[in-house]
């Protein structure tokens, strides 16, 4: 085949999509260079000077990056205590190139990461035959140290009072890092470290800029302080979600120490700073790193593009455990990620408790519903019950309104009502579709959907609960039995010893996993089945 016949195909694309990947391929983005192992003294410190490997690093990168883009000659990220490498802004191309270096083992484009309880230690330690000891009496302090990679940390929580707890580690080597809300008087003797990082995001899907998170340890999101206080809180007595689960509650190993690296937002993670902050957790001392973030399980990449999985090995390598969540993605299989074999990975469970809220038909049926409620509903009154297909708007398609999209409901219709929706498409959220029933001035909302009733969704006041295909089929046979079909929605109750439970939750990611089929490894712990847990 002649040079010509070969570009052939090529010439008859048009012009402006070769134009357009040229472009692409140019533009910067936030990429990893992995280098491997690093060269330590078996102290875990590194041998020679950082500004010796700093100077090697961009030395690499001016012979890539053309000199009137001087501005791009800098590193983001530096890695040199378990493991050698940097980030920088790098093009495709140029990426490519430096692949080819003799010190660099890969090199990925910087990947965004998805950030993935009273009673529920104490129910897992009963039903493995084990009992609560005084051993978890806040006067008994401990020398482990975990590590908590997340979206920070929200210090005056109770959970991280460090009253009877002693003196910090001689051994611990971390920092407490001010901010504008965030002070070093905010650790404390339980929370003795905290961090927070600039993350590189790409914006506009044409461009890398590196924002600075909220300059300061604190967690804006929850997520992190939610994480910290399941795995190591001290006990707070009296515990409760307005009312609801009252009694102690505390983190699987409430002597622990915290150290807090707040490498996340509420858009996501960034892979490059998730190693960084490995990184810098295996030198500032810790034993155990907890990460309950992951890359989509939809895109997985092997072991030599996934930060946690190369951060997770050499802290393996140094003696500290990581444990990682294993995803949300459930119940399909093939979902779970963080399965490297040297990760101690853990699913989502239920514990012996669960939220209900019921459901009342005029004809006297009962229905068990999960939410959290806190209406002001009673079994004395009823109200007007109507499917939302069937209060659609004017040209609302009705696969619309029986999902009760935005716009597709008459308020006319509504008003007053309580309205049952379905699940059929989850481009819309169980939240938006609350929204929608509330502003439309319905009196509540019964959703049907099989998969999300076992994670109790939060209405506030709002009158609303979930029921499964079975019991939602039999309220719409009830709906088109009568002339005027009425229910009620009751506030929600917390029930005790309810079963089967432990059982891994509806959501949790399931395996085998992608990468290694024959390794089967999921741990069932109520880690992060519910926020009460």
């Amino acid at each position: 085949m002649t040079p010509l016949q070969l570009l052939l195909p090529f010439l008859s694309l048009p012009f402006f999509l070769l134009c357009g990947a040229t472009t692409s391929n140019q533009i910067p983005k936030h990429h990893v260079i992995y280098m491997g192992s690093s060269l330590s003294n078996g102290n875990g410190r590194v041998l020679g000077a950082e500004d010796a490997a700093e100077s090697a690093y961009l030395q690499m990168l001016s012979s890539i990056i053309p000199s009137h883009e001087i501005e791009r000659i800098s590193i983001i990220h530096k890695y040199n205590h378990a493991f050698r490498g940097f980030s920088a802004m790098l093009t495709e191309t140029e990426a490519s190139i430096l692949s080819g270096h003799d010190d660099v083992v890969s090199i990925f484009p910087d990947s965004i990461l998805e950030l993935h309880t009273t009673r529920s230690w104490d129910f897992l330690e009963a039903e493995s035959g084990r009992l609560p000891s005084n051993k978890y009496q806040r006067g008994l302090s401990s020398d482990v140290i975990i590590g908590m990679i997340d979206t920070g940390i929200w210090p005056e929580s109770s959970s991280f009072n460090d009253e009877g707890i002693g003196a910090v580690p001689s051994r611990w080597k971390g920092v407490c890092m001010e901010g504008s809300d965030f002070r070093k008087s905010n650790c404390n003797r339980k929370l003795i470290g905290a961090r927070y990082y600039n993350v590189p995001w790409t914006r506009d899907g044409n461009q890398s800029s590196l924002a600075r998170t909220k300059g300061s340890p604190r967690d804006s999101v929850g997520h992190g302080t939610h994480t910290a206080s399941t795995a190591a809180g001290v006990q707070v007595l009296n515990a409760s979600y307005y009312g609801l689960a009252q009694g102690t509650a505390r983190g699987g190993l409430p002597s622990a120490r915290i150290a807090c690296y707040k490498a996340c937002s509420d858009v996501g993670c960034s892979g490059a700073t998730i190693l960084k902050a490995i990184d810098d957790a295996i030198r500032d001392g810790v034993d155990i790193i907890s990460i309950s973030i992951g890359m989509s399980s939809l895109f997985q990449s092997d072991y030599l593009n996934d930060p946690i999985a190369i951060g997770a090995f050499h802290a393996e390598q140094m003696g500290v455990m990581v444990i990682c969540s294993g995803g949300n993605d459930g119940p399909d299989p093939y979902t779970i990620v963080n399965t490297a074999p040297w990760i101690f990975t853990v699913a989502a469970s239920n514990i012996d408790r669960d939220f209900q809220s019921n459901i009342v038909l005029g004809n006297g049926k009962n229905f068990t519903g999960s939410a959290i409620n806190f209406s002001d509903l009673t079994r004395s009154r009823t109200y007007p019950l109507v499917f939302g297909k069937d209060v659609a708007a004017y040209y609302t398609p009705v696969s619309e309104a029986r999902n009760c999209y935005p716009g597709s409901l008459d308020p006319k219709k509504v008003v007053g009502k309580i309205v049952v929706c379905v699940d059929d498409d989850p481009a819309v959220s169980r939240k938006i579709k609350k929204l929608v029933v509330e502003d439309a001035k319905a009196k509540g909302l019964i959703l049907i959907d099989e998969a999300e009733k076992s994670v109790p969704f939060d209405s506030g006041i709002f009158p609303y609960t979930e029921v499964g295909n079975i019991a939602g089929f039999q309220i719409l046979q009830y709906i088109n039995s009568t002339k005027n079909p009425t229910a009620t929605i009751l506030p929600t109750v917390d029930v005790p010893r309810y079963r089967p439970a432990p059982a891994v939750a509806y959501f949790s990611s399931r395996g085998p996993a992608e990468l290694t089929e024959n390794i089967l490894k999921v741990i069932f712990l109520s880690l992060a089945a519910m926020f009460l847990g």
